[in-house]
């Protein structure tokens, strides 16, 4: 019998690996989605899936032991449609490269601007919004970029569709992933 403090570790271990990340590629080799060790696992046995990456050993039964894997690989194609990105902060930023679409200056410090403001009926789609410098939001105000006499460097435009889109958080912890991310 385990003591109770050593019973609680183990669970909380054996939980931090069931829930990591597995980057599932296509049978081409495509990046289809991310799941959890325990799914990832799941795939394995069924057969539907094989590991390509191994990622922090083993998880042992009583008659066996399994990789942990990283990276899967499904043994036959699944088609999806091309997700379409939501208009957040973030991605708008991440659109403009962190700069001011007026001025171009690079900064961490940046607003959201309404080409056509909101108050006179602009819309907030990907085609009306750009990012932007505090003072350059400040000397726009309320007006349109040609009524300010400012004009913007590039037009904005929604991004095109990828086949897949892996959030943020997991590029930098999932080294092992790169190379089938490009």
């Amino acid at each position: 019998m385990v003591p109770m403090m050593g019973r609680a570790l183990f669970e909380m271990q054996t939980s931090n690996v069931i829930n990591r990340a597995v980057l599932v590629l296509n049978r081409d080799y495509q990046a289809v989605s991310v799941c959890r060790v325990r799914r990832a696992i799941v795939l394995i046995l069924q057969g539907k899936a094989e590991v390509v990456e191994n990622g922090l050993g083993e998880i042992h039964s009583l008659n066996t032991a399994l990789p942990i894997p990283s990276v899967i690989h499904l043994n036959h194609i699944v088609k999806r449609p091309y997700p379409r990105r939501r208009l957040t902060r973030i991605e708008i930023f991440n659109r403009d490269d962190h700069a001011c679409q007026y001025c171009g200056k690079p900064t961490r410090e940046l607003t959201l601007d309404h080409i056509f403001p909101r108050h006179r009926g602009g819309e907030h789609t990907w085609e009306n919004v750009v990012s932007c410098c505090i003072p350059c939001n400040r000397h726009k105000a309320g007006r349109t970029p040609s009524e300010a006499g400012m004009h913007l460097l590039k037009q904005p435009n929604a991004p095109r569709p990828g086949r897949f889109y892996i959030p943020y958080v997991y590029l930098h912890s999932h080294g092992e992933w790169q190379k089938f991310l490009n």
